[in-house]
């Protein structure tokens, strides 16, 4: 693992800001900043805010006119959340529906460090195209690898979403230093299928991410929101497990949540050294992963 942020104190406050969303991108911005000074006020060092919070999920149809939904970065949100990261003190990370040029968007999230210096950002790499999601019309995959944070708090790693699911992403991350991974999700029930289904979907994506925990020996923290928008239902759950699987804290289904959680940096280089999957990996042996398929 490599060395710790020097100013990073040992144990870092993680807080998730889950948000119904209205219509008005300005209502969405000000309520998240007002949620962020709050996070900052109760101590949070790091603030990690839910996928595209600044409008409705924008992919349950295919609509030309969304596309204004998207700012270039920088632009106007990206400006606002960097001033509210200098002027607290704490990491921000964001999501964002960037404009990069004439026909070309992505699905981007952005770090701000503590004294409000963009550390950089990350495309979405993994873009779904299922029924109500369908980002592939939208967003042009990533270009920017799997990357790693380090912010005066810690190492952090961001993916997005439908990333989240990936193992190959979540060790990427780790194989930099990661200590954290924070996931901003827009994840929900499409409609008929919650009675049935509703329960091991959720329990799937929840665990999929504990698993990523336990296997890099780190933090996963995932940011959901909450509400219902057009057909989908998001299911909330925000959560944050702990480097052996724990969840730490998990918030509401239905509600708007500021969830702040206590992550020991210390815990990571315990469980690494006990649970020594990184010592043990077969690095001469894993060429394949670059296949498709075995055939």
């Amino acid at each position: 693992m490599s060395s710790p942020t020097p100013a990073a104190p040992e144990t870092v406050h993680l807080a998730l800001v889950q948000m119904a969303c209205a219509e008005s991108k300005e209502a969405n911005v000000a309520r998240t900043l007002t949620r962020v000074a709050q996070a900052a006020e109760r101590g949070a060092h790091i603030v990690c805010l839910q996928e595209l919070f600044a409008t409705h999920y924008p992919c349950q149809s295919e609509d030309h006119a969304r596309f204004d939904w998207a700012e270039p970065v920088p632009g106007p949100t990206h400006d606002r959340l960097q001033r509210a990261a200098a002027e607290l003190g704490v990491v921000i990370i964001s999501s964002l529906f960037e404009r990069r040029a004439a026909g070309l968007y992505h699905n981007t999230a952005v770090v701000f460090d503590a004294d409000g210096t963009s550390l950089g950002r990350y495309r979405k790499m993994h873009i779904p195209d299922d029924p109500l999601y369908y980002e592939k019309f939208y967003f042009t995959p990533g270009d920017l690898g799997f990357r790693c944070f380090a912010t005066r708090f810690g190492r952090v790693g961001v993916g997005v979403c439908w990333d989240q699911w990936f193992p190959e992403a979540a060790r990427l991350m780790a194989l930099q230093g990661a200590e954290i991974l924070c996931y901003p999700t827009a994840i929900g029930w499409l409609p008929g299928e919650k009675d049935q289904y509703g329960e091991s979907q959720l329990a799937a994506w929840e665990t999929a991410m504990r698993a990523h925990a336990i296997a890099n020996g780190l933090f996963v923290a995932a940011v959901n929101r909450v509400g219902t928008e057009g057909q989908l239902a998001f299911w909330g759950s925000s959560f944050v497990s702990d480097p052996y699987g724990n969840v730490l804290a998990r918030a509401s289904r239905t509600d708007d949540d500021v969830l702040i959680v206590a992550c020991s940096r210390a815990l990571v280089d315990t469980a690494r050294t006990h649970w020594p999957f990184l010592r043990d990996r077969r690095i001469d042996a894993y060429q394949d992963l670059t296949r498709r398929f075995l055939d």
